[in-house]
């Protein structure tokens, strides 16, 4: 086991602080300071179907192709969009007793459930290795860690055919302190192994008693299957465009957003409006916009919704009480910014 010492802070925390405003007009919804990410390589379940399938979700060919990361898809797409959210707060690093066998992937069926399809045993996409390799992991939030444990599944385990299981793991790495900003990336060892393998991820984070949890599907070896997805030049080019197929039924599920802006010289206030201009319920949503690539504008703190970012992109997700819509209706929810601001960008709106 590898642990890496503590070292000095050197830059301070910079945490997105939500405040919180009574009115008797309106419900104030307060954010918590949340990290957020995931292992990118080799990449967790969430984050590989979101960077082979985030541009073509629709694509009819996923079910044959790459099964597994259709059923996650079908079952919320939320699961990809949002794939650096996976998280439990006040685990108190209880992670082995608290998380129920078969339901590792996903935290123990955490964030009301959204990630539930990870658990799924499978023909999951898998990322061929060595025994020796170096796992890195996106800190998208910069909060740092207080520890990294890495598990590998134990030669014989069987990853098509059985849901994961704390006795199917070895831990074979546990590292100390990650500052913020620090990039990890994790020398693991994993001898003896050959085939399809689990590599599990519990990242305890920094900020706050926040741990995250990530599976990734590696293969060791030789004799790896074939997966089309892994072709870049397979699902892009297919010439069949679901989104204008009008037989396909996800044409039925629509939502868009729109958005007010009540600026000043240094911030503004945004209203933002989704409609469900489809015919089928919207049981979830999910908005993505970018600031332009000049801007400094920042979100400060937002109420009746939940933002967070991957990359250069910002996202809005819905709280409990106001992520169903029907047909015909709309939900609101507001956010105030840092920077100057007249007009929003396209805000995209996915329905699930």
């Amino acid at each position: 086991m590898i642990t890496k010492p503590r070292h000095r802070l050197r830059q301070a925390i910079v945490v997105i602080a939500a405040v919180a405003a009574a009115a008797a007009s309106a419900f104030f919804f307060t954010q918590p300071a949340a990290g957020h990410g995931t292992a990118t390589s080799p990449p967790s379940r969430q984050y590989s179907c979101w960077e082979r399938w985030g541009d073509d979700h629709l694509n009819p060919d996923m079910a044959q192709t790459d099964p597994m990361c259709a059923q996650a898809w079908q079952a919320n797409p939320n699961t990809m969009w949002n794939w650096n959210g996976l998280l439990r707060e006040g685990m108190q690093g209880q992670h082995e007793s608290r998380i129920p066998d078969n339901q590792l992937c996903s935290g123990g069926r955490a964030e009301g459930g959204r990630y539930n399809s990870l658990d799924a045993a499978g023909a999951w996409h898998t990322t061929p290795l060595q025994n020796n390799f170096t796992l890195h992991y996106e800190d998208t939030a910069v909060h740092g860690g207080d520890y990294y444990w890495v598990y590998v599944t134990k030669q014989g385990y069987d990853a098509r055919t059985d849901s994961l299981d704390w006795a199917d793991l070895e831990r074979v790495v546990s590292t100390g302190v990650y500052e913020p900003g620090e990039a990890v990336d994790i020398p693991v060892s994993a001898p003896g192994r050959t085939g399809h393998h689990i590599v599990y991820v519990v990242w305890q984070a920094s900020h706050i008693d926040q741990a995250f949890y990530s599976c990734s599907d590696v293969w060791f070896g030789g004799g790896g299957p074939t997966d089309p997805p892994t072709d870049p030049t397979d699902p892009p080019t297919d010439p069949t465009d679901p989104p204008t197929d009008p037989t396909d039924p996800p044409g039925d599920l629509s939502c868009a957003a729109t958005a007010s802006v009540n600026g000043w010289s240094s911030g503004a206030t945004v209203t933002v409006t989704v409609a469900n201009n489809g015919t089928r319920a919207v049981n979830s949503w999910m908005l993505h916009w970018a600031w332009p690539s000049s801007s400094t504008v920042t979100v400060s703190n937002i109420w009746n919704a939940e933002h967070s970012t991957m990359g250069g992109m910002q996202m809005a997700e819905p709280v409990a009480y106001n992520q169903k819509i029907a047909p015909g209706a709309s939900v609101s929810f507001g956010f105030n910014v840092n920077g100057a601001l007249s007009s929003m960008p396209a805000i995209d709106c996915l329905p699930s």
